[in-house]
């Protein structure tokens, strides 16, 4: 898992761009916010599932791996401003915005986001097969945006203190946490060869599992302390919002995590693949039981 882990921060660091010229200053926020750590679970199952469908060329997969993690970083980094949830660490170190101000903070967040497209075009060069890069991007594009991360932060935002019904807390934890998971299954996929009806498999193992995970992460929330998440606790309850646990109690958040968990597995095991499925499989079962 740490061999997986470094390779990717190496991905990252390839594509990263020079510190230097009169806009240093982005460089070196975007990378404070990209390199601090974390699991790097989104380019982790990109990679996984394309190697699980038989890909082989990694200089068409890494481009993609690094923007998806661009994506995400982008969203942690505007989570982490004082209009959002007002946090001054993030994995065990002072945020983005602390660190460099909060006008610096939005431009490096908005740096990854466009930064991110740039990395993953590059990915045309990289391939005869122009189409699959294509579909790729459609997906990514889509998934981040209105449609996906972005829309599901929408709500979240617009609901203040509201209490939201169950469809609308379901629709909140699949665009927001589960979007770009669903985007790392399914290009993952599409550049390997996978058939639509495969890419429309892996996008509900990833929906469940995005659900399981942000269900474990309302659980942590309550139950766990800084030291071990790296980030406050009770984070939810002082920015009055209402979580899962909130919602339906804790007992029923942990039987749904496991719920989820089981049916990401099972459609997984019903996939026919080239390679071996057991880490995709054993990196879903690990969220279950994730202390942080």
């Amino acid at each position: 898992m740490q061999d997986k882990i470094n390779y990717i921060e190496d991905v990252l660091r390839k594509y990263l761009p020079e510190k230097e010229g009169y806009q240093k200053i982005i460089f070196e926020a975007m990378e404070y916010a990209l390199m601090a750590g974390g699991k790097r679970l989104r380019p982790m199952f990109m990679c996984e599932v394309y190697r699980m469908f038989g890909g082989a060329d990694m200089n068409v997969i890494e481009p993609f791996m690094a923007a998806i993690e661009m994506i995400h970083t982008y969203s942690l980094i505007h989570d982490d401003l004082p209009a959002m949830d007002d946090d001054d660490y993030r994995r065990g170190r002072k945020t983005t915005h602390i660190v460099y101000g909060e006008a610096m903070g939005i431009l490096a967040g908005d740096a990854l986001l466009n930064y991110a497209y740039e990395t993953a075009v590059s990915a045309l060069g990289c391939t005869a097969d122009v189409n699959r890069v294509a579909k790729a991007l459609a997906v990514l594009s889509e998934k981040a945006g209105v449609y996906g991360m972005v829309g599901g932060q929408v709500v979240d935002v617009s609901m203040n203190s509201k209490v939201p019904d169950a469809d609308m807390l379901d629709f909140i934890y699949r665009l927001k946490t589960a979007a770009l998971l669903e985007a790392s299954f399914m290009i993952g996929g599409i550049l390997a060869g996978a058939s639509d009806e495969e890419t429309a498999a892996l996008e509900m193992i990833a929906r469940n599992v995005g659900i399981a995970f942000q269900i474990q992460d309302d659980i942590l929330d309550i139950t766990s302390t800084t030291e071990v998440l790296g980030k406050p606790v009770n984070s939810d309850e002082k920015n009055e919002k209402t979580t899962y646990v909130y919602f339906f109690g804790i007992d029923k958040a942990r039987e749904d995590v496991k719920k989820y968990s089981k049916a990401a597995s099972d459609i997984l095991k019903n996939l026919n693949t080239k390679g071996d499925k057991t880490f995709v499989e054993n990196l879903i079962n690990d969220l279950i039981y994730r202390k942080k």
